[in-house]
């Protein structure tokens, strides 16, 4: 039988193999990436020159199926993305070492779907970060995690943009929880119990740094003993995060209940090398109107958030960021 000391050892050995491994890839990922700008370069400055069209490149593809019939992806249409994807980020220096931490594919995916320069940079910093396979991304791209990142940062309350950690890009103002197969009428027992069956998603739709602490988390406050539906830790914000659960539309008073538990959680489970505690109200629906009111006389970090049983179409959380962005450029204007 293998001593403890003995299984330790060959443990830190496949570490060590995994590590190079993942590196490696990297390496060569990197490398790939750095080919496909430099073919991209050199096919857009042709165009250019020499009038290259899609004949030429057709002929292009010929001639490296040809030359050497065992390399793979370099068809007339791969090449006419890769002079895309030069230009597209030619003159944005700033995103450059984003395309290399990111495969081909999640490149493509982010290029085609990404109507503006502001997208773009967004979901390069958020794939980069996340490391998400294609399933992934393509999955956080039709959800609109954009646009209902956009939404949040907009409609934070000065309680958390005067926080000492910076939150921009971590919530959403909507949650999309179809991966969790809910009726449209459920109970709020249903919905905790599905999110904590559906952990994994649940945390890959919450975003990067999210560990969770525990369900029905109990707080002693005097004599009596209080549950929060859902505690989780941020990483980067370095907080604990309290999520309340509501199916019902958002009511000031739900409120008071976040505010209470973020006291507590502040006064008596928070480090003192912690930054404040944030509360997410998680509802079924709610009315931004009631929503700013509630927050503006509110002395607590919290976040009204709503969740969607069914994937929201990206066309109305555009039309909806589109609005909000009409609304402040006519304050503007007023101003």
């Amino acid at each position: 039988m293998k001593s403890i000391q003995t299984t330790n050892n060959f443990d830190e050995i496949l570490s060590t193999i995994q590590k190079s491994k993942q590196k490696a890839m990297k390496q060569v990922n990197s490398t790939l990436i750095e080919l496909y700008w430099n073919i991209g370069e050199y096919i857009s400055q042709k165009t250019i020159q020499e009038n290259w069209g899609k004949s030429v490149v057709k002929e292009l593809e010929v001639f490296i199926k040809n030359k050497e019939p065992d390399i793979k992806g370099f068809t007339s249409r791969n090449l006419w993305r890769m002079k895309q994807f030069y230009e597209t980020y030619s003159d944005n220096k700033k995103v450059s070492s984003l395309l290399t931490q990111i495969t081909w594919t999640n490149n493509l995916l982010i290029l085609s779907a990404a109507k503006s320069e502001e997208e773009r940079e967004f979901y390069l910093l958020l794939t980069s970060k996340a490391q998400y396979s294609s399933r992934e991304l393509e999955r956080q791209i039709r959800s609109g995690i954009f646009e209902r990142t956009i939404l949040a940062n907009e409609k934070l309350s000065d309680n958390i943009k005067n926080l000492p950690q910076n939150v921009t890009n971590v919530f959403r103002d909507s949650y999309s929880l179809e991966f969790l197969d809910l009726p449209y009428k459920h109970k709020e027992k249903e919905l905790q119990k599905a999110l904590i069956g559906s952990l994994k998603e649940f945390i890959l739709e919450l975003g990067v740094g999210f560990a969770f602490i525990g369900e029905e988390y109990r707080v002693q406050v005097g004599n009596e003993d209080f549950y929060i539906d859902l505690l989780f830790y941020h990483r980067h914000l370095k907080c604990l995060v309290a999520f309340e659960l509501k199916i019902s539309k958002f009511k000031p008073a739900d409120l008071g209940q976040l505010e209470f538990y973020l006291e507590a959680l502040d006064r008596d489970i928070k480090n003192d090398d912690e930054n404040p505690s944030i509360g997410i109200l998680l509802c079924r629906e709610k009315d931004d109107e009631v929503v700013e009111y509630a927050l503006n006389r509110s002395v607590s970090p919290a976040i009204i958030s709503e969740y969607e049983t069914k994937l929201i179409p990206k066309k109305i959380l555009q039309q909806k960021l589109n609005e909000l962005y009409e609304i402040y450029e006519l304050d503007d204007n007023k101003e």
